[in-house]
């Protein structure tokens, strides 16, 4: 007889094994799970024929000693059936416990309790399930695999399920729910995004006028949100002269700045000059000075510098000072400081000079905390050649809303002024004045804004960071002008 143990990862996979080897017409004898996998015992079912003998006689070779009851009896003939396959010892187990439990429900006379039948079942039980052991060829002669009680033998089948195979949990209901409202949320947004860039771009083709304007905005510099924003409110019956007036007009009246006559140094009062690192704070307090020195007198003006991290910082403003003749002090703390406030109270204007922190410092919110005096004006010195992005992580830094103003330095060195513009416009805070170069104090100016705007669309100089009119598109495939609010200046 040829008996073969096919060994795979999986059921499925070792009878698939068996299939192969002996057709349709293999016979599984047992199968059992191992270290290497999953082990099945089959042969060919022609094999299996030649062991059949004659009709079997339990009666006379099994005889035992003891008369036996009838409920062990069925168990024998049971057992005899059902040993031609371990798999099916299940089937088996689950017939004989439904027919115990219909014999226990339809007894009448108590002299047959079921009791003892539920006691002797179990030791008739030929082969313990969990084990599978093999069965010889020997043993099978001797269960009478060829009687005629016993059914068909269990064949592979390739489309049935392997029960040792792991099942995957299926994900609860409400996680499940949870993220397809979040993926249906995200879709909404883009097809609504998607569809409104869609209408621009229609708009911008049906209207050159429009088209071009955006085109200029961007190589100027300004953000494709300011830049939609503006033109998205443009009436469309303007002619392209009438139309860069409007968009000039609209910008210069949403960029806050300083009433006239109502600069730094004729307001007066205290006022704490902060920023990055190398944005001229030293420079624009010596300008500032230097303007009230020429207004109201060497005695109207003090300089306290709380910089002790910079070398020769307080030299410098120091230096400044002598040539205005006013002297200056250091403060190295809190109660420094408000103790060279208290004594130069009788100033007209006192200027703080302090050390420069990058945005990203963990020391900004320490130096504005010791700022933090109802008395002290924080002005904010930006650096007006930066990166848009750098322009607004300063602000947002610097918290943008508890600052008095800004003052624009390095106006001279700028290649463009509109990511300065767009930015004191979107956050909104008050432009006190500019600085275009070096000079003490000639280089600076009171803000206009007006002349601002329209330096700041000035430039023509070619760049390798302008787009083309063909790539505008790339601009609008996720910018949006939603939370952009133009204070109603365009009405």
């Amino acid at each position: 007889m040829n008996i073969q143990r096919f060994t795979a990862s999986t059921s499925r996979e070792a009878m698939a094994k068996a299939r192969s080897t002996f057709g349709e017409s293999a016979v599984i004898l047992s199968t059992r799970s191992t270290e290497d996998g999953f082990e099945v015992m089959a042969a060919a079912e022609e094999s299996l024929s030649a062991l059949a003998p004659a009709p079997r006689q339990i009666s006379t070779q099994a005889a035992a000693p003891a008369p036996q009851s009838p409920a062990v009896a069925d168990v024998e003939d049971d057992t005899a059936t059902m040993a031609m396959s371990t798999l099916s010892f299940q089937d088996y187990v689950r017939e004989r416990m439904l027919r115990k439990r219909r014999a226990a429900q339809g007894a009448e006379a108590p002299e047959a309790p079921v009791a003892p039948q539920r006691a002797e079942a179990p030791r008739a039980a030929p082969m313990p399930a969990p084990e599978r052991q093999p069965m010889s060829a020997q043993r099978l002669g001797d269960l009478g695999m060829a009687s005629a009680q016993v059914p068909p033998p269990i064949r592979t089948r390739p489309a049935a399920p392997s029960w040792e195979e792991p099942v995957v949990a299926a994900p609860s209901l409400g996680a499940g729910d949870h993220r397809i409202s979040e993926e249906l949320s995200a879709l909404k947004d883009m097809i609504e995004e998607r569809f409104n860039t869609l209408a621009w771009l229609g708009s911008s083709k049906q209207n050159p006028i429009q088209s071009n304007l955006m085109l200029k905005l961007i190589r100027a510099g300004f953000s494709p949100t300011m830049s939609r924003a503006v033109l998205e409110r443009m009436p469309a019956e303007l002619s392209p002269a009438e139309a860069v007036r409007w968009v000039m007009d609209v910008l210069a009246r949403n960029l806050k700045i300083a009433a006239p006559g109502a600069g730094l140094a004729d307001e007066g009062g205290v006022v704490a000059l902060i920023g990055a690192t190398g944005v001229g704070k030293t420079t624009t307090a010596a300008k500032l000075a230097a303007q009230c020195v020429h207004k109201y007198g060497t005695a109207s003006v003090g300089l306290i510098t709380l910089d002790t991290y910079r070398v020769a910082g307080f030299e410098q403003l120091r230096a400044y000072g002598r040539m205005l003749g006013v002297v200056a002090h250091q403060a190295h703390d809190r109660a420094a400081l408000v103790d060279l406030l208290n004594l130069l109270a009788g100033k007209r204007m006192v200027i703080i000079d302090t050390a420069g922190l990058g945005q990203r410092d963990q020391r900004i919110q320490e130096m504005l905390d010791l700022l933090d005096m109802p008395a002290i004006k924080k002005t904010l010195v930006l650096n007006a050649g930066a990166h848009g992005d750098t322009l607004d992580d300063v602000l947002v830094a610097f918290k943008a809303s508890t600052l008095h103003g800004v003052v624009l330095s390095k106006v001279d060195e700028a290649v463009k002024l509109g990511p300065a513009v767009d930015a004191l416009i979107r956050h909104q805070v008050v432009l006190r004045g500019l600085a275009n170069g070096q000079r003490v104090p000639e280089d600076w100016s009171g803000a206009d804004a007006a002349a601002l705007v329209r330096l700041s669309l000035g430039s023509e100089g070619k760049s390798a960071y302008d787009p083309r009119a063909s790539e505008m598109g790339f601009y609008f495939a996720q910018s949006s002008a939603r939370g952009i609010d133009l204070g109603g200046a365009y009405v």
